[in-house]
């Protein structure tokens, strides 16, 4: 017959105690308790309310995090390198020892974000809304979104590890386990090395999306394939210098492409074509400076190759001009890279200006955002994939992204030839397998850092490694949109 005391021991799923027939049993017993309860006397474990017990005993239970506590305590960051040049990665501290990880876009300042800093201090990282509709009038299109979005992918990294979820059980769950990746080609010269390059992507790496270039950069040296190049210097596309041909905008350039410079182009897309057939979805991007009129002209001459999209023919922000693009031509038209936040690509959906969307979650706003811009997208029938440059920070953001995203159809990596790019992070699983990414289990983003590996690859202006930023640590201006 169980005693009392016994019952009691029962329920808080501890052993029986000896069996009083053992020498000393009531020694035995006081000695199991002390072990198992740390020392907390007999007589007020048997006598204490349930509650009180319950809470001592389990005192020194390593939790992950008490949410409701959690503060936001400091900002810091390291920069990268990667193909596409410096890449900021932020780490948001809190009070409870736990960190969240975010990246600012490829290219852009790590500046963006530790402005905000000021903004979040002792703010609960897990209130993600709250915080974004704080720092959301700081970000803008292009590079600059990118402080905002890196600070939202930090949230959901720390809220994630807080509540021991990944990333996108908190977005309302996955309808993928991995999600399609296309592997970006940059341009090379000669076409035949070309083809076999993007044949490499396909049979050696196991890719089953490619996108190319075949911009008019390629024409540059060839008389009679464009008309204006007399004036622009067509070769000098990533300038951004004030009045040069790579920092004026498409409409503005009046330069033309010939008959002759159309034919090369597509017999360029037509190489690429035999050497990897046409059951690959292959994509295509950076055309160079030209108005509509050539952008339809060139749409209409490689619509025998059946592209999967035409890329940012035009700036995204000309809606109409996209529509006439869109509705002349056969193959599918793609923007919307360098949008920051959701309405503008509701403009360009409810215009049917394009045929799918193209955010950049680093420029977009971060994850939530990008999920509702999709989503949005899927309500009017229009598919989204996904620009991506950055590290594996901002990998995994979109890889849990893409997985809680129905519409999803492909996401970009642009760094399959960076030899140390897997490696900078740590995780359970692989990041990629066979032109997937694998989508992790654990919580938060489900990455660490590999600092050693990072080190190694810092940019040269700047070798510091989240080192304190107090000088960030004070907001001195009032910011409220309204009186």
């Amino acid at each position: 017959m169980h005693t009392p005391s016994q019952k009691f021991l029962s329920k808080l799923g501890v052993a029986e105690p000896a069996d009083p027939h053992d020498e000393k049993p009531l020694d035995n017993r006081r000695s199991f308790l002390k072990r198992t309860l740390g020392g907390l006397a007999l007589g007020g474990f048997m006598f204490s309310p349930l509650e009180d017990t319950l809470a001592f005993s389990t005192s020194k239970v390593n939790r992950t995090s008490a949410p409701s506590d959690l503060k936001i305590t400091d900002m810091r960051y390291a920069i990268g390198m990667n193909s596409t040049g410096r890449c900021p990665i932020i780490r948001i501290d809190t009070n409870q020892g736990i960190y969240g990880l975010g990246e600012v876009r490829d290219g852009a300042s790590w500046r963006y974000a530790l402005f905000l800093k000021s903004r979040i201090l002792g703010m609960n990282p897990c209130s993600v809304e709250m915080i974004f509709k704080r720092i959301k009038q700081f970000g803008f299109h292009g590079r600059q979104g990118g402080g905002v979005s890196g600070v939202e992918m930090a949230l959901w990294d720390l809220a994630g590890k807080a509540y021991g979820v990944p990333v996108y059980q908190l977005l309302g769950g996955k309808y993928r386990d991995r999600v399609r990746l296309y592997a970006d080609t940059p341009e090379v010269e000669d076409p035949t090395e070309f083809a076999a390059k993007l044949k490499d992507r396909l049979e050696g790496k196991g890719y089953t999306f490619l996108k190319m270039d075949f911009g008019i950069e390629l024409l540059k040296n060839t008389p009679g394939a464009l008309v204006n190049d007399n004036f622009w210097d067509v070769g000098r596309q990533w300038t951004n210098q004030p009045m040069t041909y790579g920092a004026t905008e498409h409409p503005f350039t009046q330069v033309q492409i010939t008959p002759k410079g159309l034919d090369i182009l597509a017999q360029r897309i037509s190489q690429v074509r035999e050497a990897v057939g046409y059951n690959i979805p292959l994509a295509s991007d950076h055309y160079g400076h030209f108005d509509q009129n050539n952008a339809i002209r060139l749409g209409k001459a490689v619509e025998p190759y059946r592209l999967a999209w035409l890329e940012d023919l035009i700036p995204w922000k000309f809606t109409e001009q996209w529509k006439q693009i869109t509705n002349a031509i056969d193959t599918p038209t793609l923007t919307g890279e360098d949008i920051y936040l959701k309405e503008e690509f509701i403009k360009l959906i409810d215009a049917h200006a394009i045929d799918l969307i193209h955010p950049d979650l680093a420029t977009a706003g971060g994850i939530l955002e990008t999920k509702r811009i999709g989503d949005y997208a899927e309500e009017k029938g229009v598919a989204m994939a996904m620009h991506f440059a950055g590290l594996p920070v901002s990998f995994m953001a979109n890889v849990h992204c893409a997985a809680a995203t129905q519409n999803f159809v492909a996401l970009e990596h642009h760094s399959l030839d960076v030899p140390y790019w897997n490696s900078l992070v740590k995780s359970d699983k692989p990041l990629i397998e066979k032109g997937f990414a694998i989508v992790p289990d654990k919580p938060g983003l489900g990455i660490e850092l590999n600092d050693e590996e990072l080190k190694k690859h810092l940019a040269p202006e700047d070798k510091s490694y989240f080192a304190p930023t107090p000088e960030w640590d004070d907001n001195r201006s009032w910011d409220r949109l309204w009186s």
